[in-house]
């Protein structure tokens, strides 16, 4: 097996024993690169405020919605 499929393989053990972790990890990925690359100003507004609510919702102890 070369190195390349090692380390293939080792990521995708990684990845299904921590599921939660990846899931977390591709989400926040996923939402910088929407902010960066293709959100207009309306989005930015939109996420903003959602922003500020989770922020509350943090501050008062409240962890999920």
């Amino acid at each position: 097996m070369t190195e390349v499929n090692k380390q293939t393989e080792a990521n995708k053990r990684w990845q299904e024993n921590n599921r939660e972790r990846a899931k977390f990890l591709r989400n926040r990925s996923t939402s910088r690169s929407f902010i960066r690359k293709q959100a207009m100003s309306e989005d930015l507004d939109e996420l903003q405020g959602l922003i500020d609510e989770r922020r509350t919702n943090l501050a008062s102890g409240e962890l999920d919605d």
